[in-house]
């Protein structure tokens, strides 16, 4: 007879069964906790202070160990304190903000085009100003921004401005570089330039929000046919934005603020069409400033003189502390030459060779044309092409650059050379028969 079933909780449990739960195992404090002490103090004196700062000086003080349990100590001890939230709101006429942007538009036809655009905003009435530029460099900034403060009816105490090249050159902690030419119409407009702390997001969200209102709301909205229907809807864009469409942050359009705006803003003192900015430049040893590719001379005396550029947009002005001269700010052929420097400059030129030489120069410079016709008369004359060199700079002085390019392409194409072909055509009688 079989022996009862001895019950559950007798049985004999099985090795498995009997063997002792593991032992946790000990754990040694972090190589980096009797350090505790020292990583306070230095957090104390500076909060901000770089984790791999705090494990240099450590090591000056006897840790030899690796740098994760430091980081950790550094993480539980370093007190985080949460930067409250600053709005950068202003009052009337004190504020605009300022900035470029850049976006690619693909036109009806399917042509692709990049446009750049300066923006700039009223912080107070909203009022918002909009205008296409052909690159970000500082001219089509001030330019713009004048037309912005026109646009306003008026100059505002402060334009904040991201830090691009055009307004700052550099910065060292609170010292800063301006870029000369911006900063000069500063002074002349009477605006201070406030800049966004770099790597301080909250302090330039507005200007890089007012880059994001352009492009979202003007430029990705709309279908354009062209660049003329593009500009065509910008205008009636400004419309809508400024004296229709309230503003998200006033509940009201911004032409319901900006009269009593006005009240505060100052006037310009230069029209923004008169305006012309400022740059150094020098007179070259050969009396020719070169400024943007494009060459303007000067007289002779002026020869290795500091000089100071005012741009305009149609002219230039040069001056030194001796003369004051005036030249379109676009040649023809990039050059533009007034005849009474060339015979100021070949007065100081001594000798004879030298001055032939640089009568010959000087007909060069009339471009393309003038050295295609001076190559095939020199070839033709080799000996006696100083008597024609004389003529044609004796013409350049009384025509121009402008007319002396065009009767020499057009006795190239005849294969004419030498001089006394060319002054009849530069004669009124004659002139119909190279420009018809």
């Amino acid at each position: 007879m079989r022996s009862p079933i001895a019950p559950t909780s007798a049985r004999k449990p099985s090795s498995a069964c009997s063997r002792r739960p593991p032992t946790a195992p000990s754990v040694a404090p972090p190589v980096a906790t009797r350090f505790e002490a020292e990583v306070i103090t230095f957090l104390g004196e500076r909060a901000d202070l770089p984790t791999v700062e705090v494990l240099r000086r450590l090591r000056e003080q006897g840790y030899s160990g690796g740098k994760n349990p430091v980081y950790a100590l550094v993480r539980r001890l370093r007190s985080t304190v949460a930067s409250p939230m600053v709005r950068f709101e202003g009052l009337a006429g004190e504020f605009c903000q300022c900035d470029f942007g850049h976006v690619k538009v693909r036109y009806d036809g399917g042509a692709l085009e990049l446009l750049h655009f300066f923006a700039a905003r009223l912080k107070w009435s909203r009022w918002v100003y909009v205008e296409l530029v052909p690159n970000e460099q500082v001219e089509s900034l001030v330019r713009a921004l004048l037309n912005a403060f026109a646009s306003f009816g008026g100059v505002p105490l402060v334009g904040v401005f991201d830090n691009p090249k055009t307004v700052v050159i550099a910065r060292q902690g609170e010292q800063i570089q301006w870029n000369a030419t911006f900063a000069q119409s500063a002074l002349d407009y009477r605006f201070t330039p406030e800049l966004c702390t770099p790597r301080r997001g909250q302090e330039k969200g507005a200007v890089e929000n007012l880059v994001g209102f352009v492009k979202n709301g003007f430029f990705k909205v709309p279908r354009f046919h062209d660049r003329e229907d593009l500009d065509a809807q910008l205008a009636t864009w400004h419309h809508e934005v400024n004296e229709e469409r309230p503003s998200r942050a006033t509940g009201v359009p911004p032409s319901a603020r900006i009269v009593e705006e006005r009240h505060r803003l100052r006037p310009l003192p230069i029209a923004p069409s008169e305006y012309a900015l400022r740059f150094p430049v020098r007179v070259g040893p050969t009396g020719w400033v070169t400024f943007h590719g494009v060459r303007y001379s000067m007289p002779a005396e002026t020869i290795g003189l500091s000089a100071t550029l005012f741009l305009y947009r149609e002219r230039v002005r040069i001056m030194t502390d001796r003369e004051d001269v005036t030249h379109p700010r676009s040649p023809p052929n990039g050059v533009s030459t007034l005849p009474k420097h060339a015979t100021s400059a070949l007065a100081a030129v001594s000798g004879r060779r030298a001055q032939l030489y640089y009568q010959r120069q000087r007909l060069l410079e009339v471009g393309p044309s003038a050295e295609a016709f001076l190559t095939e008369l020199i070839h033709a004359r080799p000996r006696t092409w100083a008597h024609d060199v004389r003529q044609l700079f004796d013409l350049l002085l009384e025509h121009g650059p402008e007319r002396m390019a065009v009767v020499f392409q057009h006795a190239v194409e005849r294969g004419w050379h030498g001089a006394e072909l060319i002054g009849p055509l530069l004669r009124p009688d004659r002139w119909g028969e190279v420009v018809p």
